[in-house]
């Protein structure tokens, strides 16, 4: 009999849509598994005034056909940005999540367990809320550490604000609710003895799965889906790759410091990706005539293992946050692992893959010229050495493979006790 996982994802949306993410990925390989899940997720998507499905119905079941997955697009209102009208969306998908459960189990049968992921903490909330309606096990993945991230990146809110610690009281009643905890981020039981939790939430209970890569879809599209470009295929340069957003979250104007502190005239820095701060970017390397920069412009996801295979060093460029000591789950971290190259990461962290499996160098002093200088030693290493932190990359990439952290959500779910 087939193990019925209903996993609750709040902005699984998109995965339906750009087949891939953690939750399509885990449904993939729990189907592959014997499992049957289906993926609850709203659909309004992030941060746009749009839905995914035009309809008002309060849920509407699609089926991911390369996985065989249904998924479930709940009824939640549109927004622009992180204002009231997000909270009010978060609002809606907790209430009508639970609505919608409980008329999807009528007609396709209960679950057998739950596996409720944030970002926000109410996703949770509904899981373990329906976790009791239907007398089912209940997994909480956290992804993001809520009210810390709040406390760490906002000027308006401190630990002492009321708002907080009520936040804090109703992450604190979650964790001791469910069944078991799986965190994004190694370090997380540090955090809850930050906390002083430790009595009331054990160790055992506390379960490591970060995020990772398909290697089995990694390798299929670093073959079929090729990007042609001559900087990647010049052997004269050193290509220094950096994917992802170019927003002014992001603050890619360090990495035009950077180059211009940058000696070797081999090194080209090379950026993939698109957003807001681009063309003003793109203007600071024409003004400051900054040469060894080009901007790539956007590219689909799967062109990306091609980029990151054929570079010389990938650049895991973030600022450095008070939260990284508990341990980082960036998404194109596991891309750079994939890709068999160096790594070069510019964020001190305490529990880091790159630096663990050996994979790459860790910067701790973020001033361009420390990061500049780092990068003209990279670049004067002998091959050998390159070949072996490219392989030891690998080597974590395939610790990160998701059919591998499903093996590992699986072990967790069948460790709890029936209900």
């Amino acid at each position: 009999m087939k193990t019925n996982i209903w996993i609750m994802n709040h902005y699984a949306g998109g995965m339906f849509f750009d087949q891939g993410g953690r939750h399509y990925n885990f449904a993939k390989y729990l189907r592959r598994a014997g499992y049957a899940p289906v993926v609850f997720c709203a659909n309004a998507k992030h941060g746009k005034p749009e839905q995914f499905l035009e309809t008002d119905a309060l849920w509407t079941e699609r089926s991911a056909g390369e996985i065989d997955t249904p998924f479930v697009f709940v009824r939640a209102r549109t927004y622009n940005g992180n204002g009231k009208q997000r909270v009010l969306n978060m609002i809606d998908f907790y209430r009508n999540v639970k609505k919608a459960a409980k008329e999807y189990a009528a007609q396709h049968g209960r679950p057998d367990v739950i596996f409720a992921s944030s970002v926000h903490p109410l996703t949770l909330v509904a899981g373990l809320q329906l976790a009791k309606h239907f007398g089912v096990k209940c997994v909480c993945e956290v992804r993001d550490l809520w009210p810390e991230s709040i406390v760490v990146y906002s000027n308006r809110f401190t630990k002492d604000n009321p708002l907080i610690k009520l936040l804090y009281r109703g992450e604190k009643w979650i964790y001791k609710k469910a069944d078991a905890l799986v965190f994004t981020m190694e370090g997380a039981y540090d955090y809850i003895v930050k906390q002083g939790w430790e009595k009331e939430i054990p160790r055992s209970k506390v379960h490591y799965i970060n995020n990772g890569v398909d290697l089995e879809q990694f390798d299929y599209n670093k073959e079929h889906f090729q990007v042609e470009d001559t900087d990647l295929d010049d052997p004269e340069v050193f290509k220094v790759i950096y994917t992802g957003s170019v927003r002014r979250v992001n603050n890619l104007g360090l990495l035009l410091d950077v180059a211009k502190c940058v000696k070797d005239p081999r090194v080209k820095l090379l950026i993939w990706g698109d957003g807001d701060e681009r063309e003003a970017l793109e203007r600071r390397v024409c003004d400051e005539n900054i040469s060894n920069v080009v901007f790539k412009g956007k590219v689909e996801k799967k062109y990306v293992p091609s980029i990151v295979s054929r570079g010389n060093l990938n650049f895991a460029h973030n600022a450095p946050s008070p939260l990284f000591r508990f341990g980082i789950s960036f998404n194109k971290l596991f891309d750079y692992l994939a890709g068999e190259k160096p790594i070069l990461c510019d964020y001190p962290c305490r529990y880091n893959p790159a630096i663990t499996y050996g994979a790459g160098t860790e910067v701790r002093d973020t001033q361009p010229q420390e990061i500049a200088a780092v990068i003209d030693q990279l670049a004067e290493l002998p091959d050998e050495q390159h070949r072996l932190m490219g392989a030891n990359a690998r080597r974590a990439a395939e610790d990160y493979d998701f059919k591998r952290l499903t093996d590992k959500l699986m072990a967790v779910i069948e460790s709890i006790p029936e209900k």
